[in-house]
């Protein structure tokens, strides 16, 4: 058992709540144990010249730590950001545009919000299996409306930590444990369990090609469970739009 009395295949309590902000149609709160961030979605106004005339769209993002989101004070970044935070917030744009087919959303810029209200290990993960909701329910909503004609969505994307702990591979870190790990590894993932990003470092030691097999493995076998509580909260946001109409 770990230091939460989880199994190493196990992931931590995950809730996505899309009901969350009551004057943000499309955003959610998602909660993955004690880490929780507020995704929104926005498309944003301002389209990317360098893209104007290439007939597709674009997905970016912005991700931040509000300053007591962590035990101990994180600096707000106002005029500049931090090479973390810019590495963080290409991952999202990255791994969010890997759902979407940019021809069907036509010139149109969607802009992600990641804002980390309590971390606790996983932030970047949640973030991408957060975003991506928060991208569904726009573009549910722009479809209703008219605002597209034909769903950009390909399949889902979601998230996971994993990593080698105490010379165990384990699921889903959380800040203790991320702290520990020996090996650290972020997987970005599709419905169809393809790979669309994986970052992997060894802290401290190296890793064999079978530890290596071993940690995709367990990251694989969590990304069913994920989509599904994605599904469920897009559903929610559906049902609850389409009774107000």
């Amino acid at each position: 058992m770990r230091n939460d009395d989880r199994m190493s295949n196990q992931i931590r309590k995950l809730t996505i709540d899309p009901f969350y902000l009551t004057t943000i149609p499309h955003s959610v709160l998602i909660s993955t144990g004690n880490t929780r961030v507020l995704c929104c979605a926005t498309l944003d106004k301002v389209f990317p010249s360098w893209l104007k005339g290439q007939s597709k769209g674009w997905i970016t993002a912005e991700y931040g730590m509000l300053p007591k989101s962590s035990i101990e004070r994180i600096q707000r970044e106002r005029k500049t950001v931090s090479g973390r935070t810019q590495e963080i917030q290409r991952l999202i744009g990255r791994s969010l545009r890997a759902s979407i087919d940019l021809t069907k959303l036509g010139e149109k810029q969607i802009m992600i919000d990641c804002d980390v209200i309590q971390a606790d290990g996983g932030t970047r993960t949640a973030s991408i299996t957060g975003g991506f909701v928060a991208l569904n329910i726009l573009i549910n909503d722009m479809l209703m409306k008219g605002d597209l004609k034909e769903n950009p969505i390909i399949e889902n994307v979601c998230a996971i930590s994993a990593g080698i702990v105490d010379n165990e591979a384990v699921l889903d870190l959380n800040y203790k444990e991320d702290a520990a790990a020996e090996v650290d590894m972020n997987m970005v993932m599709t419905a169809s369990l393809k790979l669309v990003e994986v970052q992997g470092t060894g802290e401290g030691k190296t890793f064999s090609r079978k530890e290596l097999d071993n940690i995709l493995d367990l990251g694989e076998k969590a990304i069913p469970q994920i989509v599904k509580a994605q599904n469920e909260a897009v559903a929610l946001w559906v049902d609850a739009a389409v009774k107000e109409t």
